[in-house]
């Protein structure tokens, strides 16, 4: 569309984008009180009592007479207790060769194979953009209603209100200039979606496009060809029905463009009276453009991003 004016060039924008407890403390056992003994302790007067009247060893009845001393029976009186005691020996010594025996014979555990992990787990794309930094992972087309699906947002107490939308046939109808034409041609340019934006004030009126490329580096070069001053590549302005937005184009505007992954997203913004701006105002239609982008396109792009599909 001829407008009469050419667009101002915009600046390259910015790409968008318990405590835990501890252990109680371990009580000490009470102990014994000044001059007392401990709980479960008897005291030593008691003790004393109990080794003084308790059978050490079995009394004969007085009736009976101890017998006489016989040397010859010294025998009886020490063999035993070595006997007994060689038996209880050999008990233990068979004790130990068993338990020997049992641990030389023991094979060893077998060793627990540690699982190695899943070769089929998918890699996430490495990069600022994730999915979207390529057509190749993120190959999902794009929607109007994915895209642009608000009809009436705000952003910190300014409104604004989408009109009209469109997806072109080819991605060069939606543009003006040989360079940007070029630059979508050669970045295998598959769709190009625009739509067109008020604010509730009814002054200023925009336009969003968003093509879709096939590597990042094909995004850059449509969001920056014919940069400048003045622009002479840029994206055509999509004129609505209503009393605002049908004056898109008529008039000065800023035009420009940004990039996220594999897309480029370009802009025309002016005032409806279609005034040329000056300094002051160029910053309005900027951020007028920030806020709608920021509502609209790139929540989108910033799924993709993280899943390489549209929005459900």
């Amino acid at each position: 569309m001829d407008t009469g004016h050419a667009p101002l060039g915009g600046a390259h924008g910015p790409e968008p984008g318990g405590t835990p407890q501890g252990a109680a403390p371990h009580q000490p056992e009470p102990g014994p009180g000044p001059g007392g003994p401990g709980p479960g302790e008897e005291s030593p007067s008691r003790r004393d009592e109990q080794s003084r009247t308790a059978p050490g060893r079995r009394q004969r009845p007085a009736e009976q007479a101890e017998p006489a001393w016989d040397p010859d029976a010294r025998g009886p009186q020490w063999i035993k207790p070595l006997i007994l005691t060689g038996g209880v020996m050999a008990l233990i010594g068979a004790l130990f060769f068993g338990l020997w025996t049992a641990a030389k014979n023991e094979k060893p555990a077998a060793p627990v194979a540690t699982p190695k992990p899943s070769s089929s787990l998918p890699s996430f794309p490495t990069g600022k953009y994730g999915f979207a930094a390529s057509r190749k992972t993120d190959k999902t087309p794009l929607t109007v209603k994915e895209l642009f699906g608000k009809a009436k947002f705000a952003t910190k107490g300014r409104g604004y209100v989408r009109t009209v939308w469109r997806k072109e046939k080819r991605c060069e109808d939606g543009v003006n200039g040989d360079k940007i034409k070029k630059a979508l041609r050669s970045g295998r340019c598959t769709q190009l979606i625009r739509a067109s934006f008020r604010d509730t004030k009814n002054k200023i009126i925009g336009t969003v496009g968003v093509a879709n490329l096939a590597t990042s580096a094909a995004a850059k070069k449509v969001a920056t060809a014919g940069g400048g001053k003045e622009r002479e590549d840029y994206l055509k302005p999509l004129p609505g029905k209503d009393e605002a937005t049908k004056q898109l184009g008529n008039g000065d505007a800023y035009a420009g463009g940004w990039t996220y992954g594999h897309y480029a997203v370009l802009l025309w913004f002016q005032f409806k009276d279609g005034h040329k701006p000056n300094k002051n105002e160029l910053k309005q239609l900027y951020r007028a453009a920030n806020d709608i982008a920021d509502q609209t396109v790139f929540p989108a792009l910033e799924h993709r991003s993280l899943t390489g599909g549209r929005r459900a």
